[in-house]
């Protein structure tokens, strides 16, 4: 099999229209010839399957009949990649322009880096949080609960989402970790690094996806220079704090996650970006 320039992982869950709309844009504006789209489907509804056959027949199609999880969706386009270098995004996620290129170049001159995140906007132009600090318990808390709206939560939150340096900073740097929404890598360090851990069935993956980065000796980086449109809805905060762990299953599976993360690594919490 001949190798690519770049391979495109998209995960989809049950979102037909929006996945349309970004294999439009892939197709639109990626000015690149040596590419390759795989498409990774997880609890694969009627609709999908048939919207790829008509518009899409030449794109790779991986499907599973049951919801098994970002992590094992993720690996599998990983195992398909032929690409040196690889961007998983999410099927919500729109490229506008050919801007990409500027993240290759930046990847390929600076053989540190790892993992690459561009800055994500909300359809509205509005900003989105996508890189971070790594956890600790007390984010989780402030997360959570009320105390995240009293100064001190406020102030942590803050500084998890490196909402000031975020705000004032137009080059790229270093940060703890990245949104798995849209990530930039090289084949070269997903072999030394490995792929997600599929233990987290959801949420937590990407966190502990850059985590092992760094640990391999890979930079994971912030890229604003480089914009994706991002229809993204915050699914595990709908309710107060306790009827949110009651009622709401991505608010549960988000906790599950937290606490495997934290077994796996201790309750001591290390940075190694801003």
């Amino acid at each position: 099999m001949k190798n690519k320039e770049l391979s495109i992982i998209v995960t989809h869950h049950q979102t037909p229209p929006l996945l349309k709309l970004c294999l439009n844009s892939i197709q639109k504006n990626l000015d690149l010839l040596n590419y390759e789209i795989i498409v990774v489907d997880s609890q694969t509804d009627e609709e999908t399957p048939e919207m790829m056959r008509e518009f899409f027949p030449e794109i790779d199609f991986l499907t599973w009949k049951q919801n098994v999880g970002f992590s094992k969706i993720v690996n599998a386009g990983l195992k398909k990649a032929k690409g040196r270098f690889i961007l998983i995004i999410n099927a919500d996620i729109i490229i506008p322009d050919n801007s990409l290129k500027l993240m290759l170049k930046y990847l390929k001159k600076h053989q540190k880096v790892g993992l690459l995140g561009p800055k994500l906007l909300n359809i509205n132009n509005k900003l989105q949080p996508s890189c971070f600090r790594f956890y600790s318990p007390l984010t989780i808390l402030y997360r959570r609960t009320f105390l995240g709206r009293l100064p001190r939560g406020q102030k942590h939150l803050q500084k998890f989402t490196l909402k000031e340096i975020v705000n004032k900073n137009n080059k790229p740097f270093t940060v703890d970790w990245l949104m798995g929404s849209a990530l930039l890598t090289k084949k070269e360090a997903v072999k030394k690094v490995g792929f997600f851990d599929e233990n987290f069935f959801m949420y937590f993956e990407d966190v502990d996806w850059s985590r092992r980065f760094w640990q391999a000796g890979y930079q994971v980086v912030y890229f604003p220079q480089t914009i994706f449109y991002h229809f993204h809805g915050r699914k595990s905060k709908k309710y107060n704090a306790l009827l949110d762990i009651l009622l709401n299953p991505f608010t549960r599976t988000h906790l599950k996650s937290a606490f495997k993360y934290f077994k796996k690594y201790g309750f001591k919490t290390i940075h190694y970006g801003q």
